[in-house]
């Protein structure tokens, strides 16, 4: 790839979107990363070519298909619930399990098959994603054609930037209440999402061990909002739907959301927290009535 002699070598966001950043030496992106401010080597026959024409117009490739978000557009999210008095109150660490803003966006697909979102930092750095596992050709086949698909098993990771996965989360197949388990990446289990109605505002209790450890609970009867309580009832923090535009609303299935957290939280109730969080619209599975089953 030749880039234009405007673009100085440097490091910038990486146009793979496999680490924070790569460096780009003046003509072409190197195998030299960096993630948290930590350098490594990435295997460069095993990433996609980014477009011609240097690091605008990597970004701009990026940015244009479905689904991907530039900074300022993940940015645009954040400021528009700040200005409705959720901002950050602490300082994250810059992984995805220790910030105190996530942006959760669906990747945009007018049909849907697998489940699949990108999760980003306040500022629009990509701190990971979520991805829908074990669908076998039977079950897209049924997702496509039917919503039988909603009570059978589903399974989901949680991994961060490197690909490193941090939580799975499976809901096992169900006919009316949804209960999920959350777990790490060897199997140990942080805990379950149990839901507790189905009738009105939904609710969502997280458990661990047998005991509460806090909630989830929708504002509204469409289950678009919701904030998270600990075992007292308090507000832990706050899942607020964003609006895409009717382009993406009317021929896709995507769902975009701002979580704030407004405190650190101590595990498991933070894993539980985020596990929910990550996975409001995918593994808490909304109807076409809007009601989450």
């Amino acid at each position: 790839m030749t880039a234009p002699n405007t673009t100085p070598p440097g490091w910038y966001a990486d146009p793979y979107r496999r680490y924070e950043l790569r460096y780009f030496d003046g003509a072409v992106w190197t195998e030299h990363v960096s993630t948290n401010n930590v350098v490594g080597v990435d295997r460069p026959e095993a990433a996609p070519t980014p477009a011609a024409g240097g690091v605008a117009a990597a970004a701009t490739a990026l940015t244009s298909s479905f689904g991907e978000k530039s900074p300022e557009q993940v940015q645009q999210q954040v400021a528009a619930q700040t200005r409705h008095g959720h901002a950050a109150n602490w300082q994250g660490d810059g992984t995805l399990l220790n910030e105190p803003i996530l942006v959760v966006n669906q990747k945009a697909k007018i049909f849907e098959m697998e489940s699949e979102y990108s999760i980003y930092d306040h500022n629009g750095v990509q701190l990971g994603g979520v991805r829908q596992v074990g669908q076998s050709s039977a079950k897209k086949a049924l997702r496509l054609l039917s919503n039988l698909d909603n009570f059978m098993t589903h399974k989901f990771e949680v991994h961060d930037g490197a690909g490193n996965v941090l939580l799975c989360v499976t809901r096992p197949a169900k006919m009316v209440k949804s209960k999920l388990q959350v777990t790490n990446a060897g199997g140990q289990e942080f805990g379950s999402i149990v839901q507790q109605n189905m009738i009105g505002k939904i609710r969502f209790n997280l458990e661990s061990g047998g005991s509460v450890y806090g909630s989830i609970n929708a504002e509204n009867w469409r289950a678009w909002d919701f904030h998270i309580a600990d075992h007292t009832g308090r507000e832990v923090g706050r899942i607020t739907k964003t609006w895409e535009g009717i382009a993406t609303a009317m021929f896709t299935t995507a769902d975009n959301y701002v979580v704030h957290i407004h405190e650190p939280l101590q595990s498991p109730l933070r894993e539980l927290v985020v596990a929910a969080a990550v996975s409001i619209d995918t593994a808490l599975k909304q109807n076409e009535a809007g009601s989450i089953i």
